[in-house]
């Protein structure tokens, strides 16, 4: 059986909006129109990911919200609440970040 996973067209969308803007921060252009060809450079080139790339992005993204839940649970767990809140997640994350 195969574990729910985040849509890779999502995830994607996510990545071109955050390489937009990256590429605005450094006044660059996003998207590349009418250039000859052989007139392509890395500068000019318009930013992707392939396919496999894409699918990894999003078992990686869904494995870190997994864990990072589930050690949220646990501090919540310990302190006898029932329902997870943003304080038990502030507390694990920067041990989550450095374990991935």
């Amino acid at each position: 059986m195969e574990e729910e996973t985040f849509d890779p067209e999502l995830i994607y969308s996510i990545f071109k909006l955050v390489w937009g803007r990256r590429a605005t921060e450094r006044n660059e252009s996003v998207e590349v129109v009418d250039l000859e060809v052989g007139d392509r450079t890395k500068k000019n080139r318009q930013t992707t990911a392939n396919s496999n790339a894409l699918k990894l992005s999003c078992e990686l993204i869904r494995i870190f919200v997994t864990e990072a839940v589930q050690r949220s649970g646990l501090i919540a767990e310990a302190e006898g609440i029932n329902k997870i809140e943003p304080t038990h997640l502030e507390r694990v994350l920067p041990q989550l970040l450095l374990d991935f």
